[in-house]
């Protein structure tokens, strides 16, 4: 389909993006890359009567070292999330999820910003965010403020972002001590993930000091799998130990039922797959 008529705007500072949005309300969208909201454009679900692309400011784009975090720019691309250097070295889990997003075309244009401020339950990087206890520094008409990832994502494909600001970074503490792993379902290549889990794990004297697990299409927003990391922590840092800890990961949420999957089958497929995240998360 073609997309409905949209007025479009460039602007060349932060600044004047808030000032736009702030006169547009809820009649304008932000876009980056694009590869979130083009094909909601395309079939007609999301119809803005303007378009404010924010695709030139480097300013939102980049990852900087801020002592025990990075704050990665909201405009850096998946490829250049696998790619950084710093990315790899302090928060592994944001590059290995992000190198299995869709395909190399969309890594190239799709933004870590975009991608959270979508805030599709079936998208990767939200459960990331949670796992990660990020925090997203947004600005609007009225400064700065910080968001923490669990307060961000409200509903399906809401965020707790007002129409007049801007996701313009993501902060992510370093996982310096802490293994992770990212394990995801999808019945092809480059598709959504039927059920994707997020894990990280700190461990001590061989048992597991604190995991943290978010889960991917388990709900209408993406969710910590909070009865598992209850149990896993603790717990003695082996394979049947963490199978049992996972046998909870199901318990609180709301699997969606489509052609790709039942309610039923994703609980499932979310007691498997965190069984095997944390024991990759743990090294064993």
């Amino acid at each position: 389909m073609i997309p409905a008529k949209f007025d479009y705007l460039r602007p060349g500072s932060l600044d004047e993006a808030v000032h736009v949005l702030g006169n547009a309300g809820d009649d304008a969208k932000v876009i980056a890359g694009g590869q979130s909201l083009m094909p909601l454009l395309r079939l007609r679900l999301a119809q803005p009567e303007l378009l404010v692309d924010v695709g030139g400011l480097d300013e939102l784009r980049g990852v900087r070292d801020q002592g025990d975090s990075l704050l990665i720019g909201a405009r850096t691309t998946l490829y250049q999330l696998v790619n950084d250097p710093m990315v790899a070295e302090h928060c592994g889990l944001l590059a290995q999820t992000a190198g299995v997003i869709a395909d190399p075309a969309v890594r190239h244009r799709g933004t870590i910003g975009g991608a959270l401020a979508h805030a599709d339950p079936a998208g990767d990087l939200p459960a990331v965010a949670l796992a990660l206890e990020a925090t997203f520094t947004v600005r609007g008409s009225s400064g700065d403020r910080e968001i923490p990832a669990a307060d961000f994502f409200v509903d399906y494909l809401t965020t707790s972002l007002q129409p007049e600001e801007i996701l313009t970074g993501i902060r992510v503490p370093k996982l310096g001590g802490w293994g992770y792993h990212y394990e995801k379902f999808h019945r092809t290549a480059q598709s959504w993930a039927t059920v994707g889990v997020a894990a990280v794990v700190r461990r001590s004297n061989g048992q597991v000091a604190e995991a943290r697990v978010g889960l991917t299409n388990m709900g209408p927003v993406p969710m910590r799998a909070t009865a598992t990391e209850a149990a896993a922590a603790g717990a003695d840092a082996s394979r049947e130990a963490l199978r049992s800890a996972a046998t909870h990961a199901d318990e609180g949420t709301e699997p969606p039922g489509d052609l790709h999957g039942a309610p039923d089958y994703r609980r499932h497929l979310a007691r498997v797959l965190t069984s095997r995240a944390l024991a990759a998360a743990s090294g064993v």
